[in-house]
Parts: C-alpha cells; structure tokens; sequence
C-alpha cells in the first residue's frame, strides 16, 4: 500500500507541470535516484536546509554519510547559480547534476570548485558519476542532526500521502 502511494504521489506530480525545465530537472532527479539506490544511497528531493536553502536532492549512504546533489538543466541557471556553496556546510559529499546535453566543462573552473564537487550526468532512466565527490566529513554531532531531519521529513511526507489531512501537523518540519 505505502509503495502505490509513494507511486500515485510522484505521477500527480509529474502531471502538475509541463514546464520543460522541470520536467527535464525531475527526469535528471530519477535517473539519479535509480543510480544511488543501486549504490544504496537513498534520496528524498526538495529537502529544505536550515540556512533557507532547498537541496535539489538530499540523501544518506549506508554508512550514514550525507550526499546533496544540485541539478542544473539549462546553461544560464548553470551559470547563474551563486548560491551552491551554502549547501557544503549539510553534506559530506555534494554533487552537481546535469542532462547529458548540457555543456559541463565550466564545472572544471575555479568558480566550481572542482576540488570538492562532483558530477552526475542523468537521464530519466539512468545516471553516470562522470567526477566523484571527494568526501568532506561533517562533524558528527551535524550529521546526527541532518540525518534526523531528513530522516523526519521523509516520514513526515509519507504520511501525508497516505493521509492528507495530516500536512499541517508538525509543520516545524518544512517539505
């Protein structure tokens, strides 16, 4: 029961756009996410951080170590994004994720960072790390408190879908 909702909630909202960027941008996130699952990393998108900034996608490996993947799916919001650093300081390991047609050689610029970034080149059936993502620990009282608000977001959202009379309880936790 919980596996067709999760399912009914992710068609309704493919179905609540035909904006190209993004519907590219979700096609990225589930190649992706078919990619990390494979690699037991498991994800939840759109996870709002506590500095106001939202990860595109926000996960856990299994040793408990926290990964952020920015997906970027045209050249100028690429280019545009300034705001990319204040996601280092809630994972691990941060990655950026792009379609295979988008140009990434700019990744490889100072501006990038290339040091500490990695990069996922997606589709909607699959993903390849073309760069890892060196590994930069968190302390690990921050990580305990990352991984249990992502852990409490994704519940919360998967009660919700079973039960949407439930959104507005425990709105502490936004998602």
């Amino acid at each position: 029961m919980a596996d067709s909702l999760i399912h009914a909630a992710a068609d309704a909202a493919l179905d609540a756009t035909d904006d190209p960027f993004t519907l590219r941008s979700r096609a990225v996130c589930r190649g992706i996410g078919r990619l990390f699952a494979r690699n037991d990393i498991w994800t939840l998108p759109e996870m709002p951080l506590r500095n106001g900034r939202r990860a595109d996608l926000m996960g856990v490996d299994a040793k408990g170590k926290i990964v952020i993947v920015e997906v970027k799916t045209a050249r100028g919001d690429l280019l545009g994004d300034g705001k990319w650093p204040d996601y280092l300081e809630f994972c691990d390991r941060f990655y950026w994720g792009l379609p295979p047609e988008l140009d990434r050689k700019v990744l490889d610029g100072e501006d990038y960072r290339p040091d500490c970034c990695g990069v996922i080149v997606a589709d909607e059936y699959d993903a390849e790390i073309v760069r890892p993502a060196p590994s930069h620990p968190l302390a690990a009282a921050r990580r305990r408190v990352e991984v249990e608000r992502l852990a409490r977001t994704a519940l919360r959202r998967l009660l919700v879908a079973a039960d949407p009379h439930c959104h507005s309880w425990g709105s502490d936790l936004a998602g």
